[in-house]
C-alpha cells in the first residue's frame, strides 16, 4: 500500500477566531442523564469562546455527582429552565437529557429565544422531530444535533473528495459500521442505561443509538436525498442484558442510483465509527477519525493521515461550531443540521417499522 507523505487538510476551513474581542457565548447545560455531558463540561470549562452559567437537573444523585466531579457550588444547579434564567443570562443550551425529553426542552428553550444543541439523535420518532422543527421555526431559533463523527477530519475530507473534487465519480454505495461492545459493557452509568435501554425514552436500542450515525452520514453524502425504501433486521444477541431493546441492527437504504448499508451494533469487539464510500471510478474509506484510504481506477490504494487542526474553527469541534451558530457567524448545515436530521429520524422510523413487520418500508 502506498503511503502518502504529504498531509492535506482539504475541506477544513481554518478560521482564526479573535476570541479576545468577542464575549463568550453564555451556555446552559440542560440534563445530566447522558454520560457525554461530563466530557462536554470538561472541554467547555477551558474554553474562552463559551461560558457555562448553570445546569438544569432534578436528579439529586446526578447533581451531587457532578458538583463533586467539577467542584461546582450547589447554587450552580437549577430545577428547571425558568429558575436558571431568573438567575443567569444564558443565551443557548446544550442538552443531555433522554432523547424523549428533547421535544420538551427545545420547546421551552425556543419560547425564550435560545439556540439549542442536542446530543444525538434528534428525537425518538418523526412526530417529535417535526414538533421540534416547528418550535424552532416559530421562534426563529437554531437547533443542531451533535454527532462526534461530524468533527472527524477523515470524514470531512472524504466528503470533499467525493463531492467537491468528484474524484471517485457518482456515489453508488455507502457502508457505515457504528457501535461498541454495548453500553453496559463499556461502563455507562446506571442513570444513562436506565433510559438508553428503554424503548420509550430512546426509541429503541442499537438501531437508534448507532443507526443514527449511519443515517446521518448517508443523508449527508447523498446530499439530502430521502431513500426510496428502507429495510431493516434487528436481533437480540444479549436479551439477558438488554431485554427491552435490540442490540443488533442492519439497515439497507435504497436510492434511485445508490445504496447505503448501516451496521449498528452493541456487539462489536471494540468501538467503531467507520465509513466507506464507493463511486463509479473509485472509493474512499475512513476507518478512523484521522485516517483516510483512497483508490481510483488505474491506481494503487493510497493512505492519508489527517492530524487534528491546531486552530479551532467551526469545523473542528462541537463547541466551536455551536458558538459560531449562536453568534450568527454561520448557518447550520451538513451532518448537524435540523434538515438532515429530520430525514435521519424518518429513516429510523421506517427501519423500526421494517424490523417489526419484516417488510421493506
Amino acid at each position: 500500500m502506498k503511503k502518502i507523505a504529504v498531509v492535506l487538510l482539504v475541506g477544513l476551513a481554518v478560521i482564526v477566531r479573535a476570541e479576545e474581542t468577542k464575549p463568550p457565548v453564555r451556555l446552559a447545560v440542560i440534563g445530566l442523564a447522558h454520560d457525554a455531558v461530563g466530557d462536554f463540561i470538561q472541554r467547555a470549562q477551558v474554553r474562552s469562546d463559551v461560558q457555562l452559567v448553570g445546569i438544569v437537573e432534578t436528579n439529586p444523585a446526578l447533581v451531587a455527582r457532578y458538583a463533586r466531579l467539577f467542584n461546582f457550588n450547589t447554587n450552580f444547579f437549577f430545577p428547571d429552565l425558568a429558575a436558571l434564567l431568573a438567575k443567569t443570562n444564558a443565551q443557548a443550551a446544550a442538552v443531555f437529557t433522554s432523547t424523549f425529553d428533547h421535544q420538551r426542552v427545545v420547546e421551552a428553550c425556543a419560547a425564550r429565544g435560545m439556540d439549542v444543541m442536542l446530543e444525538k439523535p434528534l428525537a425518538v420518532n418523526l412526530t417529535q422531530a417535526r414538533a421540534i422543527a416547528a418550535a424552532a421555526e416559530k421562534n426563529h431559533i437554531h437547533v443542531i444535533v451533535d454527532y462526534e463523527t461530524a468533527w472527524y477530519p477523515a470524514i470531512q475530507t472524504a466528503y470533499t473528495i467525493v463531492h467537491e473534487q468528484r474524484a471517485i465519480g457518482d456515489v453508488r454505495k455507502i457502508i457505515v459500521c457504528a457501535g461498541n461492545q454495548g453500553p453496559k459493557e463499556t461502563g455507562c452509568s446506571d442513570e444513562f442505561l436506565n433510559w438508553l435501554t428503554d424503548p420509550k425514552l430512546d426509541g429503541g436500542g442499537a438501531l437508534i443509538d448507532f443507526g443514527c450515525y449511519g443515517a446521518d452520514l448517508a443523508t449527508w453524502f447523498m446530499k439530502g436525498q430521502r431513500p426510496i425504501s428502507v429495510f431493516a433486521v434487528t436481533q437480540h444477541f444479549k436479551p439477558e442484558i438488554y431485554p427491552k431493546v435490540e442490540d443488533e441492527a442492519t439497515l439497507v437504504l435504497a436510492y434511485p442510483k445508490a445504496q447505503a448499508v448501516i451496521q449498528a451494533s452493541w456487539n462489536w469487539p471494540f468501538d467503531r465509527r467507520d465509513l466507506e464510500v464507493y463511486g463509479k471510478t473509485g472509493y474512499v474509506l475512513a476507518p478512523r477519525m484521522n485516517l483516510l484510504r483512497m483508490q481510483q481506477a488505474g491506481t494503487k490504494e493510497s493512505e492519508l493521515d489527517l492530524p487534528n487542526s491546531p486552530v479551532a474553527s467551526p469545523q473542528t469541534d462541537d463547541i466551536s461550531y455551536f458558538a459560531a451558530v449562536v453568534r450568527g457567524e454561520i448557518q447550520p448545515s451538513g451532518m448537524s443540521s435540523l434538515e438532515v436530521n429530520l430525514i435521519v429520524t424518518e429513516i429510523l422510523d421506517a427501519a423500526r417499522e421494517s424490523a417489526r413487520t419484516g417488510k421493506q418500508v
